[in-house]
């Protein structure tokens, strides 16, 4: 079940690659990102899915299939160690609490050696790692990423900075102030809060968590349409190898129009590069695959 915030497109694979540069990535070239996994953090697959199924079931209603399992687990990892800012929990209806119990019984396995932190904003909980996620929004800060326009009011998508987004430069200074004042009780392995974000656009602001080079942005004060129906989108895939016999960990999936790929280039080189050396520098996940593909809907949801 995905929450709304999330692309209709972000759900699709691709097959081409990227060539960000013009040219092959990195791993073609002769530098695979490719290391050996660290025993000591990866626990048996039942025993992964046996606590998430525990945890995460609703009244009744037994807990999320075994593949889901699984993969959550795996972008949990991911953001412990800091490959990934954030991840936004759309597994199901379960809250807060019952992820706090979740990540606890993790972290009481050895599964995570640090504490994570619940994030909810409006209806919906990120996962994210307080540091690591304030890493990257002072980032942002700074305009390591873009983001395009798709307001219903533009016949076309056009790429803007963050000063030119209404009242998104404070909204990312709030979020860093709110998670560096967190009162965190070393003894405790999960801590939770709330941001309230009664006027904030939830797919521009969870756009930015998820560690996207390029979010989308829109007038909100036009509704939720926008002007991407029929307009060629590349959609980028990065996903990376983990448990052994088990499907790759879909670290991201976004997109960005055909027609400002070019324009955008650069900063999506620069993420990739950051991206591969985020994963170079841990043991966990090995082979890391970004591929790309270009696809066209009658309509795309925010």
């Amino acid at each position: 079940m995905r929450n709304k915030a999330d692309l209709a497109v972000q759900t699709l694979t691709g097959s081409e690659s990227p060539s960000f540069a013009g040219g092959v990535s990195s791993a073609a070239a002769g530098e695979p990102d490719v290391c050996l996994p660290d025993p000591m953090s990866t626990l048996s697959p039942p025993l992964l899915v046996a606590v998430a199924q525990q945890t995460l079931g609703m009244g009744k209603r037994r807990g999320p299939p075994r593949a889901v399992c699984l993969h959550l687990a795996g972008e949990v990892l991911a953001v412990a160690l800091g490959v990934k800012p954030a991840l936004l929990y759309d597994v199901n209806c379960a809250g807060a609490s019952e992820l706090q119990s979740y990540l606890e019984e993790l972290q009481g396995l050895g599964f995570l050696h640090q504490g994570l932190h619940i994030l909810e904003i409006g209806e919906s909980n990120l996962i994210v790692s307080p540091d690591h996620v304030c890493q990257h929004l002072e980032q942002v800060l700074l305009g390591a990423i873009a983001f395009v326009d798709v307001s219903s009011s533009q016949p076309h998508p056009s790429i803007c900075s963050l000063d030119e987004v209404q009242d998104l430069k404070a909204l990312v200074a709030e979020i860093i102030t709110h998670l560096q004042g967190l009162q965190r009780d070393l003894s405790l392995a999960v801590s939770c809060s709330r941001l309230h974000s009664s006027d904030w656009n939830l797919c521009t602001v969870f756009g930015i968590l998820l560690g996207y080079p390029v979010p989308y942005t829109f007038r909100l004060n036009q509704g939720d349409d926008n002007c991407l129906a029929l307009t060629p989108l590349r959609v980028f895939t990065a996903q990376i190898s983990w448990l052994p016999g088990q499907p790759p960990v879909l670290l991201y999936s976004f997109s960005v129009p055909e027609s400002l790929f070019p324009a955008l280039r650069d900063i999506l080189n620069i993420w990739e590069k950051d991206l591969r050396t985020r994963c170079r520098a841990q043991k966990d996940f090995a082979d890391l695959s970004i591929s790309s593909e270009i696809v066209t809907l009658p309509a795309v949801a925010l």
